[in-house]
């Protein structure tokens, strides 16, 4: 498995889930808004060694555990902050489940490289 892989035909990044984990699969926050954060952190870490930015990016999909509609009060301020420019597609998902009972938040994404 991968955090990402590149299909140079295309020139596409395409970047699997990303939560925030530590190198033990704990995750270092137990907030919706801290683990979005560290994912976003993480997503743009991946993008940076894939030879993309967020900037390039696509689309991307946000999962987060429990009812959206909940959370986008939240969320949408701090995903705002972190695409700045950048308008991909984005869709929002609220999920019963995720990689762990602790994860709140996954992101997956597709991105152009430079």
């Amino acid at each position: 498995m991968s955090h990402a892989v590149i299909d140079t035909a295309s020139a596409t990044v395409y970047i699997s889930g990303q939560v925030d984990w530590d190198v033990n699969h704990q995750v270092s926050c137990h907030t919706v808004e801290g683990q979005l954060s560290n994912v976003l952190t993480n997503l743009k870490v991946v993008l940076d060694a894939s030879g993309s930015s967020v900037e390039n990016l696509l689309s991307l999909r946000i999962y987060v555990r429990g009812e959206l509609g909940e959370f986008m009060g939240t969320i949408a301020p701090i995903i705002g902050q972190f695409l700045a420019e950048s308008r991909p597609a984005l869709t929002g998902i609220g999920v019963s489940s995720l990689a762990s009972p602790e994860t709140l938040v996954e992101i997956e994404a597709t991105a152009a490289l430079k």
